[in-house]
């Protein structure tokens, strides 16, 4: 996975919207996950600690206000756009007392990635310049060398590091042996092949101490950072 401006989560029933959303924001250089319901939008908050949620107000199972309210009441801090189809005064009134901003539908996606921006800068994210890599709950800083699984801080060999660093910058491709030999153990390396085996198996150890897993082996093929399929 390539450094990010932020990772966002969109959230809304009608799937042109979400794709229009996830292609105009990836575009801009951010990190793009979708939910189509409310209870699908609480788990990937929980599970991928987004840094900011782009929340339709009515959605077929529990409606944007009551997802802000459940994500407040869980700790959860991250900003909060709304997106809807009511342009009344209390309905945005509403809806600024729980988020952070409140879009009306139809919007403009040159204005709706202002506000995002926006948004971030108020909440205090730095984008790119945080110099960090994320997957799932996993988030890297490469300028610092700390690293955090579930916002608990992971502590790693500068091998280790690198390694998680390089699966990190692949997701999602799966990468072989040899080209991990290559990039972490340099191209001359001349030793045994299976020291890769080892470090992986050092950084199970330390980064699946957490569900769900997040390293997992693709037989005769490599390794690569994914979510467990359900």
């Amino acid at each position: 996975m390539a450094l990010d401006l932020g990772r966002i989560l969109v959230v809304d029933d009608e799937p042109y919207i979400t794709d229009l959303l996830a292609a105009a924001l990836r575009f801009e250089g951010f990190a793009v996950s979708v939910a189509s319901s409310g209870r699908d939008a609480l788990q990937l908050a929980r599970l991928e600690r987004p840094d900011l949620v782009m929340l339709d107000v009515m959605l077929p199972d529990l409606d944007g206000n009551e997802v802000c309210r459940r994500l407040r009441e869980s700790g959860s801090a991250v900003p909060v756009v709304f997106l809807t189809a009511r342009d009344g005064t209390e309905d945005k009134v509403a809806g600024l007392r729980l988020g952070d901003d409140y879009v009306t539908k139809p919007f403009s996606l040159e204005e709706l990635v202002a506000r995002v921006r926006a948004v971030l800068r108020r909440a205090g994210h730095n984008g790119a310049n945080g110099a960090e890599l994320r997957f799932a709950d996993l988030v890297m800083n490469v300028d610092t060398h700390e690293v955090w699984r579930k916002g608990t801080s992971v502590e790693l060999t500068a091998t280790e590091f690198n390694l998680l660093e390089y699966l990190l910058e692949s997701v999602p491709r799966v990468v072989s042996k040899s080209e991990i030999l290559d990039r972490v153990w340099d191209y001359g390396f001349s030793g045994d092949a299976n020291i890769v085996e080892t470090y992986i198996s050092y950084l199970r150890k330390k980064i699946d101490e957490f569900d769900p897993p997040l390293i997992h082996t693709v037989r005769r093929v490599g390794y690569t950072l994914r979510l467990p399929r359900e």
